[in-house]
């Protein structure tokens, strides 16, 4: 296929590509592509408006595209029955304050206006009244002002703002603009009824400033009176902002202009700027004209925005893809198989940031008040610190995470930036065969690719080892070390005779220390004069029989694969066709290989700590180490061994990855469990989870300081006879005894998701996840919800 140069940098040619898994003319057209993450509905934005979406920079695990940041917490405030009830009593109390004042009950009421105003105003006397017009006049803006600051002082107590912030301008407009209104006219009325102390007292000061003659012309009043009007509506018109509303209402509302996001002429992410600033402007035009034609998809952008920087350097490379993308457009450098995307997506992607939804944050008090509500996804950044999800059969691991991150590893390898292995269950969910490039059916005639035991070395040590792991690597009393040994012992002079390594019905003879097979291979070694093969034929024909000899339980192990059912499987020599994993190392594949589950259990389960144990050793390997290469396999189930752990936690450093799912823990030998949980660094407890399997979880994720509040209630004695009759009235009405609260507020190490909490507060549908990037940076374990 074409690849325009893309993938051969890495040393490799389209011929090396593993043919497909269906007859060669299935290839399938270009299909409808889809301009967003999501394959969007009929008149759903582009890939233009995609490529615009924001993407900020946000913790480990959030869905970044169009991510929003939730606003501050706001910190717990009065309920809504306290202030209607501090309104409620501000008001009443103000109301008697008032009538006291204006009915001459509060005593020493004028000596503050008499202490700044002549004695001739006055009548003589602590309760003396005004004498003079003077005084009268001075009486009135008094009152007026201690009108003015009682209301301050009843609004200031009755917390008046907050109500009105919360019940009235937290509903927005039109309803905040006709409460002003309303109560601006309520406002007037009362003013102009003389029931709110403010004519009268204008007048006055306006005389006193002005003179009294000022009042002699009508126009004068007149102005003076809407002067008042509007000075009584102006805080009503700022509170209820009715000149935005009429603005708004008549179609003037002055938009808030955006900050610029840079020059007037700067490119934007359509019109591929990196491609221009590297004077590569035919190129930019072509594929600016794909992009706002809808002739691209999210693929292809990322297909090659990946091109373009692994060719970035080299004029060569360069050259040749302008001229791919001037002949083919958003066609070019297009992944080995050809395909532009996949068949059907069922979870939300983003190809820029390699980012894939699996849900979305609860709002829980586990999480923090940042996070609730904002989607979490997963990424390489993230999978290359491999994943460990457990939980019982019917969870969801298969539907909801592992379907989604094989997805998302296939669309990224068909942009060339990611290959993947997955492996499950013959009929799972791990995706359609038209979504791989290479499908490996064990046990199914019509599989088109068989598979290689030994991983397609050639070095019989290395294949020994890899061998060993698989086959004895769950036995905890054999060291499969000496397995290794034993194996070498007969691979390697085997493979000096016949040029390959031996297939399973001949190495399960060898492995029985079957007397012909032994002589024939002793007979061709001193034929051939290879004398240190013979020598390791020897020495495994001694060691035969001895105490601890690990030759039988290999031999019974590898007659697991010794079936009919297995028999057109695992040939080697010419006429083999294995598929190796070797084909990872430098080709962007799509691979799944399923296992016979429900009629060789065993088999499956040896299959997979192979796949395993292959996986770990090439990838660690490679010298390339451009490409991310990432392990799924959907049921993990006593495949996992001490040298795969180590295998496991070498991953990141050599970009790799793997996602394991287990259905409990205890899937894994005992001795293991501490390691296991260490090595990966996320970690993904579903719903229903042992309690067992939670303690290990929790101890994982460790403990956090948090604050608690205790609140005791103490008896309240009292002293005085009419304190105890009012205690004793009180408890009368409400049959309570009085009380007092005493509250402790403590800082404690709590952890963050208990044993019980795990097995019991999870919610169906739901899981508790924790990830950790290849860079160190890590989130805390978050209640998700996993709608995809």
């Amino acid at each position: 296929m074409d690849t325009e140069g893309t993938y051969d940098a890495r040393g490799t040619g389209a011929e090396r590509v593993p043919r497909p898994a269906g007859p060669p003319s299935a290839a399938p057209p270009p299909p409808t592509y889809a301009p967003q993450p999501r394959r969007p509905a009929a008149g759903g934005p582009g890939v233009e408006e995609w490529l615009r979406t924001p993407r900020p920079v946000r913790e480990p695990g959030v869905w970044r595209y169009g991510h929003v940041p939730r606003p501050p917490e706001k910190p717990e405030g009065v309920s809504d029955r306290s202030l209607l009830v501090g309104v409620l009593i501000s008001v009443l109390s103000g109301l008697l304050l008032w009538s006291l004042w204006r009915n001459g009950y509060i005593p020493y009421r004028l000596v503050p206006l008499k202490l700044f105003t002549p004695g001739d105003w006055w009548y003589a006397g602590t309760f003396g009244g005004p004498r003079t017009i003077e005084g009268a006049d001075a009486l009135t803006v008094y009152e007026a002002v201690l009108f003015g600051l009682l209301v301050y002082g009843c609004g200031r107590l009755g917390n008046w703002s907050e109500i009105f912030r919360r019940h009235v301008a937290g509903r927005g407009q039109p309803f905040l603009g006709l409460a002003t209104a309303a109560g601006g006219a309520l406002a007037e009325l009362l003013v102009w009824k003389d029931a709110v102390p403010l004519v009268r007292p204008v007048l006055i000061l306006v005389a006193s400033v002005a003179g009294g003659e000022i009042y002699q012309s009508q126009t004068v009043v007149n102005v003076i009176y809407a002067l008042i009007a509007l000075g009584v509506l102006w805080p009503f018109a700022r509170l209820g902002h009715w000149r935005e509303l009429v603005a708004a209402r008549r179609g003037r509302a002055a938009a808030v202009p955006d900050a610029p996001a840079g020059p007037p002429d700067a490119p934007t992410p359509e019109q591929w700027p990196e491609l221009r600033e590297a004077g590569m402007r035919d190129a930019a035009e072509a594929l600016t004209a794909e992009v706002r034609t809808g002739r691209m998809n999210d693929v292809d952008v990322a297909r090659l925005r990946h091109a373009w920087s692994v060719g970035r350097g080299q004029p060569e490379r360069l050259a040749a893809l302008t001229e791919a993308v001037l002949r083919t457009g958003g066609a070019a450098a297009l992944h080995p198989s050809g395909a532009r995307d996949l068949p059907r997506r069922t979870v939300r992607h983003d190809l820029l940031t390699g980012q894939v939804r699996i849900g979305s944050c609860t709002d829980d008090p586990h999480n923090p008040y940042a996070r609730r509500g904002s989607g979490v996804a997963l990424e390489p950044a993230l999978l290359g610190t491999s994943l460990l999800a457990v939980g019982p059969p019917g969870a969801g691991k298969s539907a909801r995470l592992v379907r989604p991150v094989v997805e998302s590893l296939a669309l990224q390898a068909l942009a060339g930036r990611a290959a993947v292995l997955a492996v499950g269950g013959a009929g799972g969910e791990l995706g359609p065969d038209d979504a791989f490039d290479v499908v490996v059916r064990i046990g199914d005639p019509a599989s088109v690719h068989d598979f290689d035991l030994y991983g397609g070395t050639t070095d019989p040590d290395e294949a020994a080892g890899v061998l060993a792991e698989g086959l004895v690597g769950d036995v905890t009393h054999l060291d499969s070390r000496r397995a290794a040994t034993v194996l070498a012992q007969l691979l390697g002079p085997y493979r000096a005779v016949h040029g390959h390594f031996p297939g399973v019905p001949a190495l399960r003879e060898l492995l029985d220390g079957d007397t012909a097979a032994i002589d024939a291979l002793r007979e061709a070694l001193g034929a051939g004069g290879h004398q240190s093969m013979l020598r390791e034929l020897e020495a495994r024909t001694r060691q035969k029989g001895g105490a601890g000899d690990p030759g039988p339980v290999l031999a019974d192990r590898i007659a697991l694969l010794d079936r009919p059912a297995f028999a057109p499987f695992f040939a080697t020599g010419d006429q083999a066709r294995p598929f190796s994993l070797r084909s990872l190392e430098h080709l962007p594949l799509r691979v799944r290989i399923d296992l016979p589950e429900r009629a060789h259990a065993e088999a499956s389960r040896l299959l997979t700590r192979l796949v395993l144990a292959q996986f770990t050793a090439v990838t660690a390997a490679r010298t390339d180490r451009s490409l991310f290469v990432c392990l799924v396999l959907d049921d993990a189930t006593h495949a996992v061994t001490a040298e795969t752990v180590r295998g496991i936690r070498r991953l990141r450093s050599v970009n790799s990855g793997a996602l394991l799912t287990l259905r409990t823990v205890d899937d894994v030998p005992e001795g293991l469990h501490t390691a296991l949980l260490g090595a990966v660094g996320c970690c993904m407890a579903f719903s229903g989870v042992t309690t067992w399997d939670g303690k290990r979880f929790a101890e994982v994720w460790g403990k956090e300081w948090v604050e608690t509040r205790e609140v005791a209630q103490h008896a309240v004695f009292a002293d005085q006879p009419f304190t105890r009759a009012l205690h004793g009235l009180r408890k009368l009405v409400t049959g309570k005894a009085v009380t007092r609260d005493a509250v402790t507020v403590r800082r404690v190490e709590r952890e963050r998701w208990s044993a019980s909490e795990l097995a019991y507060q999870v919610p169906p549908g739901h899981a508790v996840l924790s990830v950790t990037t290849v860079e160190g940076e890590h989130a805390p374990p978050l209640l998700v919800t996993l709608d995809g």
